[in-house]
């Protein structure tokens, strides 16, 4: 499809879900703070424990405060001695073709939706540095989640959030999502696996430079891999949660009026760990090796 048709359907699609939420709106069905902090204590969001989302914010419903409330509520939800971490990736293709002048972390957007957008410039006390997969942190250690990302090499290392998260046993919260439109941390069990050796060839052989420029303004040349195309397109995330469910890694809940799954990450990892190593359980087959 021409890029102008696709350019013309995003607007049909977004001013369809902006007059249905100006009637919810009108007609008094609004989610506030105090609201969505009970509806993602209900969920089970675990108080002083550290909580990566995902989000369709306009799968909630409609919002008083816009995007504040709702950081608001997942602040107040987890405590301040805990982490809020959410993506902050600018890249809006495939890895393969995404080009970036320069990325820097203090002021390139989030192309991730409009609540982590309002997070990254507004709350988030820090942001790492990889310029295909940067994550947005706030709480008290907040730069050791970021510290160090750009220089593993992909995007999803050990010093990365995405592989700090889970070894902190974090919670993970898709709010009107699902692993297919947001499964930044089953690449994280990729690399942990080591992707090297991984059975499918998940990056391609030649690694890309990005121009990034760090908090405080200096540059520097970072180097990354970039996911294969075609193994990416083999992927059924989704086919993975009747396993995690069955594991008690993953329950489904609803935040707002949202379709949402609330994850446990120690539980997430050790669960496809044991299936990888055991049965070859992976994204792109979620029924393991025949």
């Amino acid at each position: 499809m021409p890029g102008f048709m696709l350019e013309l359907n995003r607007r049909r699609k977004k001013n369809k879900v902006r007059k249905q939420l100006e009637a919810k709106r009108a007609s008094g069905k609004v989610w506030s703070t105090a609201r969505l902090l009970q509806s993602l204590q209900n969920a089970g969001v675990d108080y002083g424990k550290d909580l990566l989302v995902h989000s369709a914010m306009s799968k909630i419903g409609y919002i008083e405060g816009g995007p504040a409330a709702v950081v608001d509520a997942l602040l107040e939800a987890i405590g301040p001695q805990a982490h809020l971490l959410m993506p902050s990736s600018p890249v809006v293709t495939l890895q393969a073709e995404h080009e970036l002048s320069t990325f820097e972390v203090e002021s390139t957007p989030s192309k991730m939706g409009a609540i982590t957008e309002y997070f990254r410039s507004s709350v988030a006390d820090a942001r790492s540095a990889h310029p295909l997969e940067p994550v947005a942190v706030k709480g008290p250690e907040a730069q050791w989640y970021v510290r160090g990302h750009h220089t593993d090499g992909t995007s999803y290392g050990p010093s990365s959030p995405w592989q700090k998260h889970l070894e902190r046993g974090g919670q993970l919260l898709y709010i009107g999502t699902t692993l297919i439109n947001s499964g930044t941390s089953l690449h994280a069990i990729e690399d942990l696996i080591g992707w090297k050796n991984f059975s499918f060839e998940v990056y391609l052989p030649q690694s890309k430079t990005y121009n990034v420029q760090l908090a405080g303004g200096r540059n520097v040349s970072v180097v990354s891999k970039v996911h294969n195309p075609a193994t990416s397109a083999l992927r059924k995330c989704d086919s993975l949660i009747p396993l995690l469910e069955e594991q008690g890694a993953l329950k489904h809940v609803t935040i707002g009026e949202a379709p949402s799954l609330l994850v446990d990450g120690e539980k997430f990892k050790s669960v496809l760990l044991e299936a990888y190593h055991k049965n070859g359980v992976t994204m792109y087959t979620p029924e393991g090796k025949s």
